[in-house]
């Protein structure tokens, strides 16, 4: 009987349980034979709707139509902040960055840019004793760690005015810290429960399927015969059956998580464990092991190494590999996917892990493509907490002073961004008006031009999301010369990203103002009720959902940009 309760317990546990994110990214890995996207899956969002019937960003549309060549030797810089990059990928070669002013291993700051051997990019999270940050805290971590000695069991009334809006947050940050630490925790004692009762299950199972050749549909047929309802839970039943049937749930759970076999639970156990002992650790300082003075803005901390090119250490490149794809993968290589543009060079800066981004790195990574060259910041991650974004407010206001653009992934909280804080942004959430003009919040649309057009996944706002751009089942590269399907914002940010680029490959007088106004002007509109993120069937009109109300259109974007580049020179 005890054997029962537990494996009831934990099957109900882990029903009740979310994924674990990884960064701004919801993979939905993709079968060639998914005819979902009659038959043109893999390059759905470069269609256009009126050629096609498919509600993409008309990128096909304009190479076909376009005799132009970009300016020559105009290889615009688009730098990707997020993790370390595959710099040996297939369809990335002769695509990144490569600084012109410095000699490469030579332990000197050749172009004194306070960054030594900086041939391809920084490192911001290498430690000091030459590893890498795999598991950092979560911001509200950082932040109660940071101000509980000021705040800490006292009341509103107690504090000074001044301090008020930090208690408030210090308060907020609380909360998510408490529920938090609760779920991982108890997912964490399930997990260990699953891992030692596996073994049992699948040996138990064996009478039923002596092959362990079972699947998913297999279990649930016996499991609607042994299963245990309201109305048969109470009833005498012999305890044979209630145990078959718990094991049986407990197996289909399994599946469901993707956890068919011992070593699969035995990484999400250690990754659980990660997340509560480090993610979530009040004791755990990520900074220490970098070794850098967090409390000011500095250059001396990191390293070149933008990339491990160890296979174990794959997944440490897998984010920024996928965006930097989506934006620059060779087109005329024959090989693997093709880019939004051609004339482009990514600029890789690492910043991103395990857990949240520090605002140091956001900053001194934005202030890193500013000072070497780039013109477009791809930034495809984010965070509900932002402990330091004074910093990234001015890093933000530098960018824009040197005509630099920024595009961000709106993230997949399936929130609205005007009530939910999200990082970085440029609202500072006080009432006050934007703090720069060069910042472009992206949300990702589907393929099906109905009520689920706008991802699931996807925050929203009518007033700080700028636009929608393909984001679900998008095809792009992938460590180790592979290629996969994924879904979330951190894929549809790249297409704005990349689509600036090209716009300035033909047309490099344009003004950071004049792109942006661009990109949100020449979007198409879609007169369609989609449901709202986070709802279950709540619809409104597509337009009210971001503040363009539109879906990037390139083809538009080009044409647009060719009129108002006449427009300047005459």
């Amino acid at each position: 009987m005890k054997s029962f309760y537990i494996i009831l317990f934990i099957t109900f546990l882990f029903i009740g349980c979310k994924t674990i994110d990884n960064l701004n990214t919801v993979t939905k890995n993709l079968s060639a034979k998914d005819e979902s996207l009659n038959g043109i899956l893999q390059t759905w969002y470069q269609k256009d709707y009126l050629l096609d019937k498919v509600p993409g960003i008309s990128l096909d549309k304009w190479y076909k139509q376009n005799k132009k060549q970009p300016k020559e030797n105009n290889s615009v810089i688009v730098a990707v902040i997020d993790t370390q990059i595959d710099l040996k990928h297939e369809d990335l070669q002769d695509q990144i960055w490569t600084n012109p002013s410095e000699i490469a291993d030579n332990g000197i700051d050749d172009d004194n840019n306070g960054y030594v051997d900086d041939i391809n990019g920084w490192n911001f999270t290498a430690t000091k004793n030459g590893g890498y940050v795999v598991w950092g805290n979560f911001e509200y971590v950082r932040l109660i760690r940071d101000w509980e000695s000021l705040f800490t069991g006292k009341t509103e009334s107690e504090i000074a005015a001044q301090d008020l809006p930090n208690y408030i947050e210090y308060r907020r940050a609380l909360k998510v810290y408490e529920q938090e630490k609760s779920h991982y925790s108890n997912w964490l004692t399930s997990s260990k429960y699953s891992v030692a009762l596996f073994p049992i299950v699948k040996d138990s199972l064996k009478h039923y399927f002596p092959k362990e050749d079972y699947s998913y549909q297999q279990l649930d047929s016996l499991y609607q015969k042994y299963k245990i309802n309201d109305k048969t839970f109470g009833q005498r039943r012999k305890d044979n059956d209630r145990d078959i049937g718990a094991m049986i749930g407990f197996m289909k759970v399994r599946f469901d998580y993707d956890e068919k076999t011992i070593e699969k639970m035995k990484e999400t156990e250690i990754q659980l464990d990660s997340i509560v002992n480090k993610n979530l650790n009040l004791d755990y300082d990520d900074r220490i092991s970098i070794g850098d003075n967090p409390k000011t803005l500095e250059k001396n901390y990191g390293s070149n190494k933008v990339s491990i090119n160890k296979p174990e250490y794959r997944s440490l490149q897998d984010h920024s590999t996928k965006v930097a794809g989506i934006i620059a993968a060779n087109r005329e290589n024959d090989r693997g996917i093709k880019g939004i543009v051609q004339k482009v060079k990514i600029m890789p800066l690492s910043i991103s892990f395990s857990g949240d981004e520090h605002d140091k790195d956001i900053a001194m990574a934005i202030y890193y493509a500013v000072d070497n060259g780039a013109k477009v910041i791809n930034m495809s991650f984010g965070k509900e907490f932002s402990l330091q974004k004074e910093w990234v407010f001015e890093a933000f206001k530098y960018a824009e002073k040197h005509n630099v653009l920024l595009v961000h992934s709106a993230g997949n909280n399936r929130f609205s961004a005007d009530k939910n804080p999200y990082y970085p942004t440029d609202n500072n959430f006080d009432g006050s008006q934007e703090i720069c003009k060069n910042f472009i919040n992206v949300g990702s649309i589907s393929s099906k031009l109905d009520s689920t057009f706008v991802s699931g996944f996807s925050n929203y706002g009518k007033l700080n999301v700028d636009l929608f751009a393909p984001g679900e089942e998008i095809y792009t590269t992938a460590p180790g010369n592979t290629y996969i399907s994924d879904s979330g914002t951190s894929l549809a940010g790249p297409m704005v990203s990349g689509t600036a680029a090209l716009i300035w490959s033909y047309y490099p007088s344009l003004t950071v103002t004049e792109v942006k106004q661009i990109i949100l002007d020449s979007g198409t509109a879609y007169d369609i009720e989609v449901i709202v993120p986070g709802t279950k069937d709540k619809k409104v009109p597509f337009l009210e959902l971001s503040k363009s109300g539109k879906v990037l259109n390139v083809y538009n974007a080009m044409q647009m940009a060719e009129k108002m580049s006449k427009k300047k020179r005459h």
